[in-house]
């Protein structure tokens, strides 16, 4: 049951500034919209794009949406403090210096075991990569627990 009163709706909307059709294309459009910096928690990437992409994405109603441009006000740049520590930190813990560090992201993202994703790993390091990241879809699933993943990279 909604409530009138018990939020301020207009303040948090967002505001579609300026509207144009697409070049030779019927019923597309490119649309601006601005939202207010208080939608989104200071210095957090995740909840910025979770708020703009994943609930704008979700609209059943739209057919088709593709994000082509963000811009990101100073003001909530700012917010960001940065990394905790340079470049030369992580130099220092890999032991490379002189030159470029070299990662991947491990492939496939999902359906390799936590032992087949730890010699992927293996392997991409033997041939000479500093590092490998996860996917960002690679959490702890029941095929590859987090855990699991970690004791088998270590290996």
């Amino acid at each position: 049951v909604w409530t009138d009163g018990l939020t301020s709706l207009d303040r948090y909307k967002g505001r579609c500034y300026h509207i144009e059709p697409v070049a030779g294309e019927t019923d597309q459009y490119i649309v601006y919209v601005a939202y207010p910096l208080d939608l989104f928690e200071e210095g957090s990437v995740t909840n910025m794009f979770t708020s703009i992409v994943g609930n704008v994405f979700g609209f059943k109603a739209l057919r088709a949406l593709r994000l082509e441009d963000l811009r990101i006000p100073p003001a909530y740049i700012k917010t960001f403090q940065g990394p905790p520590h340079g470049i030369q930190v992580e130099r220092d813990k890999l032991n490379k210096y002189g030159r470029p560090l070299l990662g991947c992201t491990i492939k496939p993202k999902l359906g390799l075991s936590a032992k087949n994703y730890g010699r992927a790993v293996y392997e991409c390091l033997r041939g000479g990569l500093d590092f490998t990241k996860d996917d960002e879809n690679v959490n702890s699933q029941p095929f590859m627990r987090w855990r699991d993943r970690f004791l088998f990279c270590a290996e």
